[in-house]
Parts: C-alpha cells; structure tokens; sequence
C-alpha cells in the first residue's frame, strides 16, 4: 500500500514536511493543509505554505476547498501556475466555520452543490484530481448516494475518513460503512482515520486487498517513524528512533528559527503547539515539562530528556 501523509492544519506545513521526509520518510505522497478563498482572497499563509520553492519533498499535492465551482476554478488555475498537475479536493473537513459556508464536510449533503465543485475534473483534464471526504456530515448514507457521481468522474483517487462530519474528531472510526463504501467504489480507494501502528497498518492490508494506500495524520506525529517501519515491514530500534527525532527536531527548531522574527517567546509557542500530538504516546513527564516550558533552555532540556528515553 502507499502511505500518504495528511493535511493538519497547523502541523503538517512545510516545515514539518521537509525535516520529516529528511529524517524518516516511508512516504509516497504528502499534502498540503488546504488552500482556501476567504473574502474572495487567497491567504498568504496558504499560498506560502504550497510555493514549490518552499517545499523540498519528492511528491506534494495542493489540496484545496471550495464552496461552488467559481472558487474551485480559481483555486485550481492558482496552483496550476506553480506547475502542479494533481490536486486534492477537501469535502472532508469538519470545521464549522468552514461547514457553514458550505465547504468540507457541509457540502456531502449537496448532491447538486458537489456535482458543481467537481466539474473542474472535466474543465482541467490537463490536471488529475483526488477527493479527501467523510461518510457525510450526519449519515453515512450521504457518500453512498455520492458514489454514482463519484464513479463516473475521472478522479486518479477517493481518501474517505469513516467518521461524520458532525462527529469532528471523536468517537471511532466505523469499519462498517467504510466496507460498504469499499465494496461499490469502482476508483482507487485510500483509508484516512485512526491509524498508528505497524499492526493496524497490517490489518487494513489484509481486510481490504483492494485498497490503493492509506493516509495519515495524526499517527505520523505520535509515530513518526511508522511509515518507514511499514516500508521495511520490521519495528526500528531505539536508537534509530533517537537518532532520527533528533534529527528531526532539530530542523525543525532551525528552520522556525530563521522564519520568526518574534523572538524566544515566539519561537517556544509555535515549537510548543506540535507538541499536542508530537509523540504523544511517550513519557508523560517529559512532555508535560516540554508544554510547560517558560524559555528555549528548558523547552530544549526537556526535549532531549524525552528523546533519550524512546525506546
């Protein structure tokens, strides 16, 4: 199976992704958190964050969201004039500023609205498109009344997240409908949601042969070296895990570095922010003193205390 690494927004940018793929890798394709209108503006931010010249991996895909087909069509010429010739469509996201304009997850109940979206994988044929979408934004039953549409477009791929939109990021993922979903899709099918180790990785291989790739999010942060385990099919050591956060970590602190002028507080608050899933799964202690951290010294003191302690 591929694996591809998700849009977080606020953690997978470029940053992240560059250090990532230079000290893990195990990674087939990683996207960009998407690119959005906002007062009929692009955002600088977004537009930043998917500049070829600031991104160093092998395979990024812009992805984008929109509300009806005139923001679709300039989302879509904005990233092609940088060259990009795939682009991911959210219909996803379950952001309720974004859902009540009618974008991400808001649109699966819209039939005619996504049919409207879409119509630029007809309009670019130049340019091969892919959909990131729920199960719906309050039934299941929304993605499968969209699979006939969804069928008949020319989409390279469909990633679906087995949760509703109105679930946001809680509960459980249902294997259930994803089955139902798998069953009749006729594209190349990707599986997005809750998945952070080599075994669950494994199972997903043997329950659906079929499926083109699985991509993830969170699991890479809390796990960052999983994609790579799974690529050799055997667990990394400890100290190829130390070695490699390290490594990590410090081209990420480097690269910030150069990018915030707002000096040492500045530059903590945002190293601090990936701490919310970075690693999660390790020593409470040490990541308690590292989001606790008042200045760099003790940031960086508890950072190493915590690398030294992977096993």
């Amino acid at each position: 199976m591929e694996l591809l690494m998700a849009p977080l927004q606020g953690f997978t940018e470029a940053n992240v992704r560059n250090a990532f793929e230079e000290s893990f890798g195990g990674i087939t394709e990683y996207y960009t958190p998407f690119i959005r209108l906002e007062k009929g503006q692009f955002r600088n931010k977004d537009l930043k964050d998917a500049d070829p010249a600031n991104n160093r991996v092998g395979h990024l895909i812009p992805q984008i969201i929109a509300a009806d087909e005139d923001e679709a069509v300039r989302l879509v010429e904005k990233v092609a004039e940088w060259g990009y010739r795939e682009v991911d469509i959210n219909m996803g996201c379950p952001f309720l500023p974004m859902v009540r304009k009618g974008r991400g997850a808001g649109i699966l109940p819209h039939p005619d609205k996504v049919a409207r979206v879409l119509s630029v994988t007809d309009r670019y044929p130049e340019i091969q498109f892919s959909v990131k979408m729920r199960l719906g934004w309050d039934s299941a039953e929304e993605s499968l009344v969209l699979l006939d549409l969804l069928n008949e477009l020319p989409l390279r791929q469909i990633t679906l997240h087995p949760r509703l939109g109105i679930q946001q990021y809680k509960g459980t993922c249902t294997s259930e409908a994803f089955s139902r979903f798998y069953e009749l899709c006729r594209k190349p099918l990707v599986y997005n949601g809750d998945i952070s180790s080599l075994s669950a990785l494994q199972e997903l291989e043997t329950k659906y042969p079929r499926i083109k790739g699985v991509m993830i999010g969170r699991g890479l942060l809390t796990t960052p070296w999983l994609a790579a385990e799974y690529q050799e099919q055997k667990p990394w050591t400890s100290d190829r895990k130390r070695t490699a956060f390290r490594n990590f970590h410090q081209k990420l602190l480097s690269a910030y570095t150069e990018k915030i002028e707002g000096g040492e507080q500045q530059l903590l608050g945002k190293m601090v922010s990936f701490w919310e899933y970075l690693l999660a799964n390790e020593d409470r202690k040490c990541l308690k003193k590292i989001r606790k951290a008042k200045n760099l010294s003790t940031y960086c003191q508890a950072v190493n205390e915590l690398i030294a302690g992977l096993h």
